[in-house]
């Protein structure tokens, strides 16, 4: 489905009834990266995802982005579905960043966090300076390049052997991401503000999930923010890298669904 916000078109899916339950892709991803959980868990609530500007199905807007514009974004895609009712949102990665946003940005409008593979905190300067080694290798070599350089750490390391089929699906998921929306999602991503400060202010419930084997984002910094958020849960899955939902489907969906109907 697709729906015209202020500068572009957005590609969504909207199943089920229920509390809404709004999910956010990371970078360099689209929305098929929910495909597990838009089939299974819109029977428990009213799923929505979104492809954001740049990716997948949406139109490919020039940059930069930041994480305000893209919580915006969501916040205008919610209007304009005529979502009133405080969502559940749910982003993965550079979508945790964008989840962040959206709850500092509109506390009204967010009935709880689910925060997966992500972080609270900036970048460092060696982590700025690769995110400027991507601009310019996305621009020198297209998408492609970006996706053969970061596909061998999206997974757990063993489903490189074991499940060739999900390794190819990631691939054609972030070789699908436009030019303009690597471009604009680096220059966020470097730009980020710190969310390690606003921690103790987060006082909607929380559910916190990481893989056991992310090789992008330590586990560390799942546990940094489960201390800093009060009441928050966290739970790690084991057997999954970065993309723990796609690896471990079945234990995502029934950590959401609990998470959820306990809302």
């Amino acid at each position: 489905m697709r729906v015209k916000l202020r500068n572009f078109s957005m590609e969504h899916d909207d199943l089920g009834s229920g509390t809404p339950l709004l999910f956010i892709h990371g970078y360099p991803l689209s929305r098929t990266l929910w495909e597990p959980q838009v089939n299974e868990l819109s029977g428990v609530a009213r799923v929505l995802a979104v492809d954001l500007r740049g990716h997948g199905g949406s139109d490919p807007v020039p940059g930069p982005y930041s994480m305000d514009l893209l919580a915006e974004d969501c916040r205008e895609f919610l209007d304009a579905l005529r979502v009133i009712r405080p969502v559940v949102v749910c982003g993965l990665s550079m979508g945790g960043y964008v989840t962040f946003a959206f709850c500092r940005k509109y506390p009204e409008r967010t009935a709880g966090l689910i925060l997966c593979s992500t972080r609270a905190g900036v970048d460092s300067p060696e982590g700025k300076a690769g995110r400027e080694k991507a601009m310019a290798l996305a621009k020198e070599q297209g998408v492609t390049a970006i996706a053969e350089s970061m596909l061998p750490k999206m997974l757990a390391p063993q489903t490189y052997t074991t499940n060739p089929q999900l390794v190819e699906r990631v691939r054609r998921m972030m070789e699908s991401t436009s030019l303009e929306g690597v471009l604009g999602d680096l220059a966020a991503l470097r730009d980020r503000p710190d969310s390690t400060p606003n921690l103790a202010r987060i006082d909607r419930p929380t559910l916190i999930l990481h893989g056991a084997d992310d090789q992008l984002i330590p586990s560390k910094e799942a546990e940094i923010m489960h201390t800093g958020i009060r009441g928050s849960r966290l739970r790690l899955l084991p057997d999954s890298g970065h993309l723990l939902n796609l690896q471990q489907p079945q234990m995502f969906n029934e950590a959401v669904q609990k998470f959820v109907e306990a809302l």
